[in-house]
């Protein structure tokens, strides 16, 4: 196993950040975790068209995209052939002074892979009392300020949930501290808008674009009364909701929820890079 930090491999135990680096400091980065099956990483390409995204939302300098996936492919080349795995892209404004002012050394770009455990075919989640702020300066970012999706995924387990879910200060459901959420209602697949403050996931696109459903604002509150829902995500793809609190939902996963699954399993098997 490799770490590539710019531009260099690594041995794990020799790849250094300096601890004087933003991203360690104040959060001031951005990043993209990646699938990997069998030693090849899926939708590399979508990953890092976001994370050049999220980098010009943050004001970041524009990350070297081709360094990154040479990098990428570098990290795999060099990892176990899992059958399933996890690439993790994270992208720095770098070393900087003690508070928010960032400093002229440039950015920190940093490669790792590690195995990914599948998750359990059915997910129970948890509704949090925080709100996502739609309306905030890294609403649809992909940062690395997780201190609140750290907190929320803490009150989910302690409550026996395996995600917590988001409203947003509109009372509207949002998204999981790292899925985006679909809902069925009345045979219609509903996912928040991207106006919700949610992330514009890749697994959330790739559902939309080969399976269909509609983009709406959905009120919290009929969360609870879906007929089925799902959550998508890089590393579970399409896992089915059982339980949503203590409400449990009437079938999952239900027909829609499974042609969902099939879809995306039969597409994502035939393009690797879609």
């Amino acid at each position: 196993m490799k770490v590539w930090l710019n531009g260099v491999l690594y041995d794990p135990e020799q790849a250094k950040v300096s601890v004087f680096d933003h991203g360690i400091l104040v959060g001031d980065g951005i990043f993209e975790t990646i699938k990997v099956v069998h030693g090849e990483p899926f939708a590399l390409t979508r990953h890092l068209d976001r994370l050049a995204t999220s980098a010009k939302g943050l004001g970041l300098e524009e990350p070297d995209l081709d360094g990154i996936r040479q990098g990428t492919l570098d990290v795999l080349a060099e990892a176990p052939r899992w059958p399933l795995g996890r690439i993790r892209v994270t992208y720095t404004s770098g070393p900087g002074p003690l508070g928010s002012d960032r400093g002229p050394e440039g950015p920190t770009a940093v490669v790792i892979a590690q195995e990914q455990k599948p998750f359990p075919s059915t997910g129970d989640v948890t509704v949090v009392p925080w709100p996502r702020n739609e309306r905030g300066a890294l609403a649809g970012l992909k940062t690395i300020s997780y201190g609140d999706n750290a907190k929320a995924l803490a009150y989910a387990k302690e409550r026996g949930g395996q995600e917590a879910i988001f409203g947003n200060l509109a009372g509207d459901l949002c998204e999981g501290t790292g899925s985006n959420v679909f809902v069925v209602r009345d045979g219609r697949l509903l996912t928040p808008t991207l106006a919700s403050g949610c992330l514009a996931g890749v697994t959330r696109a790739l559902v939309l674009e080969w399976f269909g459903g509609e983009e709406a604002d959905l009120p919290l509150e009929e969360f609870y009364n879906a007929d089925e829902a799902f959550l998508t995500s890089t590393t579970r793809d399409v896992q089915p909701i059982k339980t949503v609190d203590s409400t449990v939902l009437p079938v999952a996963p239900g027909p829609i929820t499974t042609k969902a699954m099939e879809v995306f399993a039969a597409r994502s098997a035939e393009f690797l890079d879609p």
